[in-house]
């Protein structure tokens, strides 16, 4: 059996729209990478995005709040004006630190 024209026109039109449909969902996401930032030592108990250090395999393995070495994903410029109790700032931070004594 032959494909008529219009079918194989048809058919190149859907699989340009999916490849062009992909194509923007793959260029949206460094654009929301971009807005947000790492955040080490805001994260609640078992509530971290990922790489929370030794002992640790990835999201939702911290073993303490606010631990040190373990960081949520925040707004770009808001993570240093959240609070953090074992940060040496008070603060979040942009890279891992060792907790202070609480």
């Amino acid at each position: 059996m032959t494909e008529t024209p219009d079918r194989a026109r048809g058919q190149t039109a859907a699989a340009l729209a999916l490849a062009l449909g992909t194509a923007l969902t793959l260029a949206q996401a460094p654009a929301q990478a971009a807005d947000t930032e790492k955040c080490y030592g805001v994260a609640l108990k078992g509530k971290n995005d990922c790489a929370a250090g030794p002992g640790t395999t990835c999201a939702g393995t911290s073993k303490t709040d606010h631990q040190g070495n373990a960081w949520k994903m925040v707004p770009k410029g808001s993570c240093e004006k959240m609070a953090s109790r074992t940060s040496p700032t008070g603060m979040g931070q942009l890279a891992a630190f060792k907790d202070k004594s609480a």
